[in-house]
């Protein structure tokens, strides 16, 4: 069970008081409290674990600074969706953008950074068409073990403030050890925090748990989490949960592809068809990753690209995010050069996304016309 507080019920309010000394009454619940402060709103969420099933629910919400109580399942019990009309938030916001499961952002950047120069040409174009968000890969794990593993460390200031100088607010970057945090924390504060990061966890390390249990405990950074490519949909959104249970629920899962050859000639299985499945079985925002799932720059008989494609496919079914491989010069990338778009093709790439959200949005107001069909 789940204790929403009113806004703004401060601990050493008597409310809080109150409450807290009948909690601790309690023969075989434990509680563990849970607090967000907003731009104008601290709100503070207590989570019952135990033998709650005997506990009734008009009971618990008349209790001192309760506002609502939310039966959880067993499944996703933080982040999981456990009624139809679920009060809690289904988005957060950091370093003033917002992501939610009725928005969209795009990130659109280098698979991985290999240059300055290509780093400051992608933030221009990026500014220059109105974009506040890219990824940026310093750190890649690879199958190969001689292949390019990233700059690391070294690329860190020079990527975070040419981010300040073109304006963008939050760079994707996956990590895979505790000590790429500590490196990125120490670079944005060394140059003075100019933009903000969202913590990456690749598809190889969704079942790390001791990763997702480490980077759960921080609630500095945001995190990515992408689905395992060789488990099942319920086995990545545990993963999920571990960060959320240590203390983050600043969340966003992506679906990147299934690796299987039954998705051939493409890269990975697109399983986009899954957005809707997991905004309705969880309050997290829906990341698609189109160039991973392709992983080509195959056209059709129209000219159309498959990763256009798919990515209308993600949007129309009600995509949040994008995480999608530009760069200047894709015959020189160090990482995934095939599958990267150009920046030219940039403008072309925001007005399709564009075209497909608004057709999501025209079928999302179709649906309140005909609430019953």
């Amino acid at each position: 069970m789940i204790l929403i507080l009113t806004p703004n019920t401060r601990s050493d309010s008597s409310a809080y008081q109150q409450l807290m000394g009948y909690l601790d009454k309690l023969p075989g619940i434990q509680y563990r409290v849970h607090e967000e402060q907003g731009a104008t709103q601290l709100l503070t969420e207590i989570y019952l674990i135990g033998s709650t099933a005997g506990l009734a629910m008009d009971y618990m919400q008349s209790l001192p600074g309760v506002e609502r109580a939310v039966r959880v399942s067993e499944e996703y019990r933080v982040l999981g969706r456990h009624q139809a009309n679920d009060p809690r938030p289904s988005h957060f916001e950091y370093n003033g953008v917002r992501f939610g499961q009725d928005n969209l952002n795009i990130f659109a950047g280098l698979c991985a950074v290999d240059n300055p120069e290509h780093v400051e040409q992608m933030m221009k174009v990026l500014r220059d068409n109105g974009q506040v968000c890219t990824r940026m890969g310093a750190y890649k794990p690879r199958t190969n073990p001689y292949a390019f593993q990233g700059h690391g460390k070294d690329c860190l200031p020079y990527v975070f403030e040419l981010a300040g100088k073109y304006g963008i607010k939050v760079i994707a970057m996956e990590i895979t050890h505790e000590s790429h945090m500590a490196e990125i924390f120490e670079a944005l504060h060394q140059t003075g925090d100019p933009t903000g990061v969202m913590l990456q966890i690749g598809t190889r390390n969704t079942q790390n748990f001791e990763l997702l249990k480490i980077v759960g405990r921080q609630q500095r950074f945001p995190v990515l989490l992408k689905r395992g490519f060789g488990i099942t949909l319920d086995e990545s959104l545990n993963a999920a949960e571990y960060l959320a249970s240590e203390g983050n629920r600043k969340v966003v899962f992506g679906l990147r592809g299934m690796k299987t050859n039954m998705g051939d000639p493409h890269r990975n299985l697109v399983d986009f068809a899954h957005v809707p499945v997991v905004k309705r079985l969880t309050r997290m925002p829906v990341c698609i990753d189109p160039s991973h799932s392709v992983g080509t720059r195959a056209a059709g008989p129209d000219g159309m690209l498959d990763i256009a494609h798919v990515v209308a496919q993600g949007v129309i079914a009600g995509a949040n995010m994008i995480l999608v491989d530009f760069h200047p010069n894709p015959a020189s990338a160090l990482v995934d050069g095939p599958q990267a778009l150009t920046l030219p093709e940039l403008p072309y790439f925001l007005e399709d996304v564009a075209i497909a959200r608004e057709a999501y949005e025209k079928r999302l107001t179709l649906r309140q016309k005909y609430p019953s069909t």
